[in-house]
């Protein structure tokens, strides 16, 4: 199974030359570590950045530059700061190529479920539901399972949804999967060292497998 950082490291492959990308909160603000080498590639946090670097090394933070999860980040040459109304005016203009958000379920249909636990404290949805209502094109990088070993790939999610028939990705520590526009999850990679049986027993929801599914590279 891959770690978060293995799965920041895969949905980094997704960024394309020139791309404008927003991370969302939790595993997505790792991608920051892994663009690959030689692309043009900007990064937009939606508390008010263009041009967002990777994390900061140990005694070279600055509590004054964080992102929109509140983790200190660097800068590169180039760019911007600004107010949260200019940032979502990006957002809800549709100017951002790609959005990697982070979920607590997702269902066959393409629903996401991101932003509430019932029961527990939370500060709100943030900018969630701007994004998934905005964004052309969005990947999902979540866990396939939860601590209790239950699927967080379902038929129907169970929390309160953000967004409805958005999602087209997601890359979890077992698998890449597609979401098809008539519903269903289809398998395109595997963790390497992860069955095709085992994803299907970790999936709830439908899931169209083939036996011969590639292992993902992260290269």
């Amino acid at each position: 199974m891959l770690d978060k950082d293995g799965i920041a490291r895969r949905i980094a492959r997704e960024i394309k030359d020139g791309y404008y990308v927003n991370l969302g909160i939790g595993i997505p603000t790792l991608v920051a570590n892994y663009i690959p080498v030689g692309l043009q590639v900007v990064l937009q946090s939606e508390n008010g950045l263009l041009g967002m670097g990777p994390f900061p090394f140990e005694g070279e933070e600055d509590a004054d530059l964080i992102n929109a999860g509140k983790q200190t980040i660097t800068t590169l040459p180039g760019s911007s700061i600004f107010d949260s109304a200019l940032s979502f005016g990006m957002i809800r203009s549709q100017k951002i190529d790609l959005t990697i958000l982070g979920a607590m379920e997702v269902s066959e249909n393409g629903d996401i479920a991101n932003w509430k636990i019932p029961g527990k404290m939370v500060k709100g949805m943030g900018g969630a539901m701007d994004l998934v209502a905005s964004a052309k094109n969005i990947i999902v990088a979540m866990q396939h399972i939860n601590k209790a070993g239950e699927s967080k790939l379902l038929p129907n999610c169970t929390l309160p949804l953000t967004g409805v028939k958005c999602i087209r990705k997601v890359v979890t520590e077992l698998a890449v999967l597609d979401i098809l526009p008539e519903g269903g999850f289809v398998l395109l990679e595997r963790a390497p060292g992860v069955s095709v049986d085992y994803i299907k027993n970790a999936t709830a929801g439908k899931l169209t497998a083939s036996v011969n599914t590639p292992e993902m590279s992260l290269n």
